[in-house]
């Protein structure tokens, strides 16, 4: 069942102003909402992993690399991180203080807004779960794209907003996936998800 995008309230500079673990946790049950000419879809954030740099072996700015790639995170929390990995494109949230590169990657949400749209964009998903329950597959059905890095996201037409939920949510934690080349960094349990909610990438 769709609800209206004017119930949300948009988060703030203020409410990215914390640390990369905390903004990781704070953002599940978030709305994230893009607006496209097809039309707007949004989709509750069910899933997230925190990447710490310098230090963080799994991190893009490792040891402090900057690259055209990576120049956005050593910016302001709150913008708008895209890059391309196995030709999926992949949404993550610049956190942390300025020349200190840090993000958190959206690795899941759960349809909120105009699934019919998210269908039409992902017609070979054959559960309503696979729409969304992975990175890719996410920024898909809502119509990310590589165009988004940089953006500010208390702007339109890529946004955050608040939790809207009635319930409290129980937040589990675990390593993250896919970073198997990065030493003792596989192990940090950096990823953060909502416990028994059907759309987790894993």
């Amino acid at each position: 069942m769709d609800r209206k995008l004017s119930d949300l309230t948009l988060l703030t500079n203020a409410d990215y102003q914390m640390p990369t673990l905390n903004l990781a946790k704070a953002l599940l049950g978030g709305i994230l909402v893009k607006e496209t000419p097809e039309g707007t879809a949004a989709g509750m954030i069910v899933e997230t992993e925190a990447y710490i740099g310098p230090n963080d072996r799994a991190a893009h700015s490792y040891n402090n690399r900057r690259t055209k790639r990576t120049e956005v995170m050593f910016g302001p929390a709150g913008y708008c991180y895209t890059y391309t990995m196995h030709t999926h494109c992949l949404f993550n949230i610049v956190s942390g203080e300025v020349g200190h590169p840090e993000a958190v990657l959206i690795r899941a949400i759960q349809p909120y807004y105009n699934q019919e749209l998210m269908v039409k964009r992902r017609p070979k998903a054959k559960k309503e779960q696979q729409l969304t329950n992975g990175p890719g597959k996410l920024t898909q059905a809502l119509g990310i794209q590589m165009e988004d890095y940089g953006h500010d996201l208390q702007l339109p037409p890529l946004w955050i907003a608040k939790p809207h939920q009635t319930k409290k949510i129980t937040i589990v934690s675990g390593p993250r996936i896919g970073i198997e080349n990065s030493g003792e960094a596989k192990y940090y349990p950096w990823r953060f998800w909502i416990d028994d909610n059907p759309f987790l990438s894993r």
